[in-house]
């Protein structure tokens, strides 16, 4: 807890954190009204998972766009923006009121996650350069931790709140907490020198490609991160609340749960094993977190083994994620932070689409959410091997 404390003493680090805590907690709060509405529109499983990705999408096909607008805009003003913007996005949620307008809900969702992805870009883009080493681990734990707190939270929450007041009711509420973290944002001092880019949008997309197209060792550490994306599981949680779960308990609820306990073991996994995970073991825990996730797909028969076993796997994701971003962080020059950061992203985020869509296809094509759920597991064993060959050759 010490460590987390030193990092928190920071202005800047503390601030940020704030915001994130309240605005991700409203994420995730109406996360579930979003989902529980499809559901109660008569949503099919493709177009859950259509839904899903797109909240994905924006950090693939705008990753190029995202990196240099951080590299450019002073990082205030830019947060000032991505904030109206998700306020924005979240009370028009309040218009769609039948299955015909799911064009306009992915439209909204498209634009309010396009803010969030830039958002945390630009967030992951700065620390870097006010903070280092052991500090900056640690903010990313601090990061890892807050945004596992806030899913447990917000989806836990989120779920009563849609149960008892409605979907309208969550989205007012979402808005309300983005209200609450820009005016926290308003007071944040930053100390930085302002950089002075003198080259054209075109150019700065040149240099940040072929510097990252020349830097095996930061592809290689793009690719692992992007091994994450496989716990991309609010298509398969949401089917699972539907087609197995909604006989015990109301759909709205039992996404919350699962996501609570999941989030849970989210959040308090760095504390046990994040002075444990290193460039040495790294691969041990990308394998236990295939094996976690291939017994909760043995249990998930059961609503409360499925929960047991579904913490299991949450109490891997966060260290695995904070660790190999800071393997990225501290292996990329400053002046490219942006758009590397953003290019990582990108690789992640597509990985959680092509999970999302996955799971929506092949439960449509008749394949269980048990063996769906497995498959996903080996991609964790395959990552390690993965990781075993990078480590021989890079370090």
């Amino acid at each position: 807890m010490s460590r987390y404390r030193k990092a928190l003493s920071h202005p800047v680090v503390a601030r940020l954190s704030l915001i994130q805590l309240i605005s991700y907690f409203g994420t995730w709060f109406s996360q579930v009204a979003i989902f529980s509405m499809l559901v109660n529109f008569g949503a099919g499983a493709v177009t859950i998972s259509m839904t899903a990705a797109m909240a994905m999408l924006p950090a693939v096909v705008l990753a190029p766009l995202i990196g240099i607008v951080i590299d450019r805009i002073p990082f205030k003003k830019l947060m000032t923006t991505l904030l109206l913007i998700e306020i924005g996005a979240t009370l028009s949620f309040t218009l769609i009121d039948s299955l015909s307008l799911v064009w306009l809900l992915m439209l909204l969702i498209f634009l309010r996650s396009a803010a969030s992805s830039m958002l945390f870009s630009a967030e992951m883009s700065l620390f870097p350069k006010i903070i280092e080493g052991e500090m900056l681990k640690n903010t990313n734990e601090i990061h890892s931790i807050i945004w596992s707190f806030t899913y447990a939270a917000g989806m836990a929450v989120g779920g009563l709140a849609t149960y008892y007041f409605g979907y309208d009711t969550a989205f007012i509420i979402d808005a309300s907490l983005y209200t609450a973290a820009l005016f926290i944002l308003l007071g944040l001092k930053l100390d930085l020198q302002p950089e002075i880019r003198v080259h054209s949008h075109w150019k700065m997309f040149k240099d940040g490609f072929f510097y990252l197209l020349g830097n095996k060792k930061l592809l290689h550490l793009i690719f692992l991160h992007a091994a994450l994306g496989l716990t991309s599981f609010d298509a398969l949680v949401t089917l699972l609340a539907d087609f197995q779960y909604k006989e015990l308990i109301a759909v709205p609820l039992a996404i919350g749960w699962i996501n609570a306990v999941r989030a849970t073991a989210l959040m308090i996994g760095p504390f046990f094993i994040g002075n444990w995970i290193s460039a040495k073991n790294l691969h041990f825990f990308f394998f236990l977190e295939g094996v976690a996730i291939i017994l909760w797909s043995q249990l998930q028969f059961d609503f409360y083994w499925g929960l047991v076993a579904l913490f299991g796997v949450g109490f891997f994701t966060s260290t695995l994620w904070s660790y190999t971003y800071l393997m990225l962080q501290e292996e990329t020059q400053s002046e490219y932070m942006g758009r590397v950061i953003s290019y990582n992203d990108m690789f992640f985020m597509l990985s959680n689409i092509t999970t999302a869509l996955f799971i929506g296809y092949a439960s449509k094509g008749g394949l269980s959410l048990e063996a769906i759920t497995f498959v996903l597991g080996t991609g964790f064993i395959a990552a390690a091997s993965y990781y075993l060959w990078f480590k021989k050759c890079y370090l």
